[in-house]
């Protein structure tokens, strides 16, 4: 009898262990070449802070125990009902499980390990990369703690809840409200469509354990001072009682080239021999080793590193304020990146995967990216500084779909959300997390704080604040609408085309253009759902048409950076389930335009010197008003105040004379009107496009027609043949 009982035992354990160990991607949907060499033996192994890194470490990514409750079950009451891979979210193929997640539920997690041997006397530290959003953390039955927010690490000293041997078992309960409350979700939605998303819960990215001694290097904040050529090291040491010394050695390409040694843990300057200031084109690393002694005895050791660059912004020679960097103006231009994946969705299926989009953009010949509304595991922002990539960092911004029309600012509102004074201080503490976590990565030049009025309230309060944070770094304080005059860009969005906010009206500021673009080229095989609505902010349909609209994009954008445009922010890096407006198809098997070709288009950017532009047909921009003749469909042209409000369906003519005195390669086409757009110069025809009434007016690089303008007298026509009801007007500028 006993013998039978202990079989139909291990027969149970053997039918477990073999529904554990079935674990394989789920669903039918697109996938990336990275997510077929994903298995539950390599998932995320790299080290997953390098900022800050010792050798006794130990990953926790793997297989864990999982189940879903409702919210009232206990920790007691749980029943396991199988394994998900962690660090991939429970929505997401990776996981192996792939299942909606809904803000009624709980989720579960349970895992095993032991601790080496070699760690015995050191204090034990669990860290969490990411888990969304709310979580409880039990460690052999005892909660070590609780944590709010879902885009930052956290950590605890499980020390005291450590069993002097044998197995260790951590366990997490996750509860996640998505877009029913007011959180910082980014585009997770539960009803997705248009520009919302699968959403993530649970652990998303990397779990893992360090051991440390009592007294341990908590973090290196280093300091640059390009004029100098000195970086400043600030310190932060955990249990320091005064007795402790610090040496530093800064090596250069493995090569120790300055050894300094101190007393005590006060900031550390040391002035670097023959000093290469980070850029785009040089992403010089300087690698530091870091040792932490008392009384004779080493007890921290870390690797950590730093860059010699600086962030800020100067009028150039017309007066314009540009961005720069090491003190130089450059011209930052990059696409907004999701960092959305088909297999993983906010995880990358591996750090490899990661990397490669990033290798990508870089040969495109962009030198920024603006990270939207997300926050990457740690390597990424490693892999920016290694490759010299500049970086806008967004934070992630929420809102309830329940009560957007309150939460939700709209364009030209004159005020803000009025936010609970518990939602922003919690939005607030996990933005200064955040910056207090990424600050010490040289690519972010940029933090942008609020994206296209998202959640946004406290606008001048909350910039300010953030601006007297981190002086070494410029504030985009709003990104797209709902500019309050504060933070050091007026950012505006526009699609599909160039536009910008000419210095003029800026308020002193700089100006960029922080979306744009989004054309949308739709490839059935690599599609994330062909079923639904595949769209971008206007459909092409063929490479060549892709070609034409993006290089005549890129040729507008020429004549805005002439007249102080800083920066442009195209939509975007790859498709996001819906959104085919991705340079990379979703799946990255596609890249849309030749590589070589787009780096070619972006070259010129770069290289564009500031002019002072004439008005030669002035237009409303600055809230002035001009007189012109204008022809509503086919009546005779009578004098009328531009702008001018025209009904839809309606073809509207205007025509003018403007004298030119000298010669002028560059032309700036200003419009502010909504159908089929024809344009005349001296009786050519020089522009025929479909154009979009948005909140600013559009421009266009005309310069290819500039040697059709002679000594004198010129005429402008301008035909609309309308779509919808529009402000007609229009402008001309040249240099």
């Amino acid at each position: 009898m006993k013998k039978k009982h202990v079989l139909t035992i291990m027969l149970g354990a053997l039918l477990q262990t073999s529904v554990f160990a079935a674990w394989s991607p789920k669903g039918d949907k697109i996938r990336t070449v990275w997510a077929e060499k994903v298995t539950p033996e390599n998932v995320w192994r790299s080290y997953p802070r390098p900022q800050l890194q010792r050798s006794q470490w130990m990953n926790l990514n793997g297989l864990w125990k999982f189940a879903v409750t409702d919210q009232a079950t206990t920790k007691k009451q749980v029943k396991y009902e199988g394994e998900i891979l962690v660090p991939f979210a429970i929505e997401s193929s990776l996981s192996g499980v792939q299942r909606t997640f809904l803000p009624t539920d709980k989720l579960w997690y349970q895992h095993n390990f032991t601790i080496d041997e070699d760690w015995k006397g050191k204090n034990i530290i669990l860290h969490f990369q990411a888990v969304d959003y709310e979580c409880q953390v039990w460690v052999n039955n005892k909660l070590a703690g609780t944590h709010k927010g879902g885009n930052n690490p956290f950590e605890f000293d499980i020390t005291k809840f450590i069993n002097k041997s044998g197995d260790q078992m951590v366990e997490l309960s996750v509860v996640d409200p998505t877009d029913q409350e007011s959180i910082s979700r980014g585009k997770q939605q539960l009803n997705q469509k248009g520009i919302w998303y699968t959403p993530v819960s649970g652990i998303w990215q990397t779990v893992w354990l360090e051991a440390v001694n009592p007294q341990y290097i908590r973090q290196i904040l280093p300091e640059a001072d390009i004029h100098k050529k000195t970086v400043k090291l600030h310190l932060d040491v955990a249990g320091a009682k005064g007795q402790e010394n610090i040496k530093v050695e800064v090596l250069d390409k493995r090569k120790v080239i300055k050894t300094i040694e101190q007393k005590g843990t006060t900031d550390m300057e040391i002035e670097i021999p023959d000093a290469v200031l980070w850029t785009p084109a040089s992403p010089q690393l300087y690698h530091l080793n870091v040792e932490l002694s008392v009384n004779g005895k080493i007890v921290d050791n870390v690797k950590s590193y730093f860059t010699l660059r600086e962030a800020g912004i100067k009028k150039d020679a017309c007066g314009y304020n540009r961005i720069c960097l090491n003190g130089e103006p450059i011209f930052q231009f990059g696409t907004l990146d999701q960092g959305w994946w088909p297999d993983g969705l906010l995880t990358p299926p591996s750090e490899e995967a990661m990397l490669w989009d990033m290798v990508q953009l870089k040969e495109m010949g962009f030198n920024t990216i603006r990270k939207h509304i997300k926050v990457e595991p740690e390597q990424y922002y490693y892999y920016a500084d290694s490759l010299g990539l500049m970086l806008w960092q967004d934070m992630v911004s929420g809102f309830s779909t329940e009560r957007k029309q309150a939460e939700h600012v709209a364009a030209g509102a004159a005020n803000d959300w009025n936010a609970p004074a518990e939602h922003s201080a919690q939005w607030q503490k996990e933005m200064f997390e955040m910056i207090d976590r990424l600050r010490f990565y040289s690519c972010i030049t940029t933090w942008v704080v609020f994206n296209e009025g998202w959640g946004q309230h406290n606008t001048a309060e909350i910039v300010n604040k953030v601006m007297s944070y981190d002086k070494s770094r410029i504030i985009d304080g709003v990104t797209g609408w709902a500019d309050r005059g504060v933070g050091h860009m007026y950012d505006v969005h526009n699609y599909p085309v160039s536009s910008m906010i000419l210095p003029e009206y800026n308020g002193d500021r700089i100006s960029v253009l922080g979306e744009f673009g989004g054309y949308g080229w739709a490839i059935k095989e690599h599609l994330w759902n062909p079923e639904m609505r595949n769209w971008g902010y206007k459909n092409i349909d063929g490479a060549m048409a892709l070609m034409d609209n993006y290089g005549r994009v890129i040729h507008d954008l020429k004549t805005l950076v002439a007249q102080g445009l800083s920066a442009a922010i195209y939509t975007q890096t790859t498709d996001v389930e819906g959104e085919v407006n991705g340079l990379l198809t979703y799946d990255r098997k596609v890249t849309k335009m030749p590589t070589s070709l787009l780096h070619i288009l972006h070259n010129d950017l770069y290289n564009v010197a500031p002019a002072k532009a004439i008005t030669l047909v002035p237009d409303g921009q600055g809230g002035a008003k001009n007189q012109r003749k204008v022809s509503v469909n086919g009546s005779e042209m009578k004098q009328v105040m531009l702008p001018y409000s025209v009904q839809p369906k309606a073809t509207v003519v205007s025509e003018t004379e403007f004298v030119l005195n000298q010669p002028l390669k560059n032309l700036s086409l200003w419009l502010r009107a909504a159908g089929t757009g024809k344009v005349w110069l001296n009786g050519v025809e020089v522009f025929l496009q479909d154009i979009r009434m948005t909140k600013q007016y559009n421009q266009y690089n005309l310069s290819d027609y500039s040697s059709l303008l002679k000594k004198g007298k010129n005429t402008i026509k301008v035909e609309i043949q309308g779509t919808n009801k529009m402000d007609f007007d229009y402008g001309l500028r040249a240099f």
